[in-house]
């Protein structure tokens, strides 16, 4: 009896259906993406709306198959074009995180000279160049937006006041901020006072979309110590990392490749 590649969803229970080869040298969940059209009424209702990629227990039944069987790919052909096209939806890539900068600075002293309550001198900070390098395909870019500023005014017969608050955008000291944009909203309420008097609060909310490159940095010390005559000299070493993640066409021939093997071998 054949194991062949299916496309599945999951049951009306939401799970794998039990006809689906689970085991460690099968395959399943694979690939997922909505089976229904923008726009129609859906094909497939939660929780059977993402069609997966698995290996079946065996064959489809010539006389019916359940509703969470979708179809069955015969041929690494078949399977590739799939993938590829699953992935051109999805807009698949592959994001490689990759150490783009190292730094350190080495402060050097007595061990006296650290446990000073007021510092007055005795330490000597050497920094090093940055050691840069760069890693294949593009930098990654990461698209966001975050409410950045808020004023509310309040007017009253009595008089009017008004509050701001700002949020600033914080991005790592590494990255690289661009394509800001700001757009405002802005909400009236009027209500009325204990004294039955109108209160119109008028809110102005401002939004900014922004991009930034996916560029991180950390930092780690590591301390020693050395003892000669009877004096103690302390090393403090402090290394500042840079990584970069960098995005590079998906291998869709590679990714077919991989999952055809599995078949092969689970079918041999």
């Amino acid at each position: 009896m054949a194991q062949p590649i299916v496309k599945y969803t999951l049951n009306k229970k939401g799970q794998t259906p039990e006809w689906i080869n689970s085991s460690d040298s099968s395959f399943s969940g694979q690939h997922g993406i909505t089976g229904n059209k923008t726009g129609y009424i859906p094909k497939y209702e939660s929780p059977q709306d993402t069609i997966y990629l698995g290996i079946a227990s065996g064959d489809p039944d010539p006389d019916g198959t359940p509703d969470d069987y979708v179809g069955i790919l015969t041929t690494k052909a078949l399977l590739q074009t799939y993938i590829t096209e699953t992935g051109s939806t999805l807009q698949y890539k592959t994001t490689t995180l990759t150490v783009t900068g190292i730094q350190t600075a080495t402060t050097t002293g007595l061990s006296t000279a650290w446990n000073q309550e007021s510092y007055s001198g005795g330490l000597s900070t050497t920094t090093s160049t940055k050691h840069t390098a760069s890693g294949v395909g593009t930098v990654a870019t990461i698209s966001s937006s975050q409410v950045t500023k808020v004023v509310v005014a309040t007017d009253t017969t009595t008089g009017s006041s008004d509050a701001t608050t700002d949020t600033p955008i914080v991005i790592d000291a590494a990255s690289t901020l661009s394509g800001v944009s700001t757009s405002s909203s802005v909400g009236v309420v009027t209500t009325t006072d204990m004294a039955g008097l109108a209160v119109t609060t008028t809110t102005t909310t401002d939004t900014t979309s922004y991009t930034y490159t996916d560029v991180t940095t950390s930092s780690s010390t590591s301390t020693s110590e050395t003892t000669t005559d009877g004096v103690t000299t302390r090393t403090d070493t402090v290394t500042t990392t840079e990584s970069t993640n960098y995005d590079t066409s998906y291998d869709y021939a590679t990714e077919a490749t991989r999952l055809w093997d599995i078949y092969t071998a689970l079918n041999s």
